[in-house]
């Protein structure tokens, strides 16, 4: 982008104040925000959405930015469904367990404010500080999420779920969207946010989207930037394995295809399988016989290199 993201944000501030004006004068009403800028403060982003007509829908799609297809997937479902939009772009310290993994987290502001404004224009784009939202105090609140926190991502990454927790919470109580969306590439996490909502009584629907995909059928993610050339087209073999297991079950049991999920990696050295698991979609209980009635997803979370990435399929 041309300008430098300081004068973006003091942009913002004047198209702020455009916004408060246009509601004491009518020939204002039908104004729009004319530039996707992004909005550093709480503050500024309650005064802007204090002054827009969200009648016909207010909608919140959180990122930690490096946005990607599937990122857009999201916004433009939002856009489809909402009058007003807000994206947030936030890489949230709380739900890092691997400060390694923090600190090479993929951070490309600059390009991904041109990506929105591929999209639209009259996205509201919010990109607070870690000062910001949590002050002096960088810490996770603690949920009982019933066990949906405790399986699969829950037990190799201690404290995740609450880190989550704390930063959807924090974005829905300052947006009060009508809808939030998120992608079922996470799925665990949607659940868990399902669950959030519910426990926390906050009045918004959650929408989970379906995962995009590369060409190779690899799952969209932001650190599928960090992958070389050769990782990248040898990850493709996680999408491939989740394919051919739920082929597999329709005849097979769980475990037998758990057991073959796992012995396909040993002959992939490049990829190192962290956990596989067929769960119950609702309770993310892994399942010891199936039953009639219920649908199930498999979860895998596999190394390449340093690099790791997750991806889920429906079953049935």
């Amino acid at each position: 982008m041309k300008q430098k993201l300081g004068q973006e944000y003091e942009h913002s501030c004047k198209i702020t104040k455009i916004m408060q004006i246009s509601r004491n004068y009518s020939k204002f009403a039908d104004l729009k925000i004319i530039c996707t800028v992004p909005i550093r403060t709480k503050k500024e982003l309650k005064s802007l959405l204090s002054s827009l007509d969200k009648s016909k829908g207010l909608g919140l799609v959180p990122t930690m930015g490096a946005l990607h297809k599937g990122h857009a997937s999201l916004i433009t479902k939002a856009i489809s469904e909402n009058e007003v939009v807000v994206v947030s772009i936030f890489i949230n310290p709380t739900q890092f367990n691997n400060q390694e993994d923090l600190k090479k987290y993929p951070r490309t502001l600059e390009e991904d404010i041109v990506l929105l404004q591929e999209i639209s224009n009259d996205i509201i784009v919010f990109v607070p500080t870690a000062l910001e939202i949590y002050a002096e105090n960088v810490q996770s609140n603690s949920y009982d999420f019933n066990g949906l926190d405790r399986v699969m991502e829950g037990e190799f990454r201690n404290g995740h779920f609450n880190g989550v927790g704390t930063i959807v919470e924090t974005l829905l109580t300052l947006v009060n969207p009508d809808k939030a969306y998120f992608g079922e590439k996470d799925f665990q996490q949607l659940q868990i946010i399902k669950k959030l909502v519910e426990i926390q009584q906050i009045p918004v629907k959650i929408v989970g989207c379906p995962i995009v995909r590369e060409t190779s059928g690899l799952a969209m993610s932001s650190r599928n930037e960090r992958l070389s050339k050769v990782l990248r087209l040898e990850a493709a073999f996680i999408y491939k394995t989740l394919k051919a297991a739920k082929k597999e079950f329709g005849t097979k049991s769980a475990k037998y295809i758990t057991e073959w999920v796992r012995g396909q990696f040993h002959g992939h050295p490049e990829l190192k399988l962290e956990y596989f698991e067929i769960t119950d979609a609702g309770t993310l209980k892994t399942i010891q016989e199936k039953q009639q009635n219920t649908k199930y997803r498999a979860f895998v979370a596999v190394y390449a290199n340093d690099i790791r990435l997750i991806d889920n399929i429906a079953l049935n």
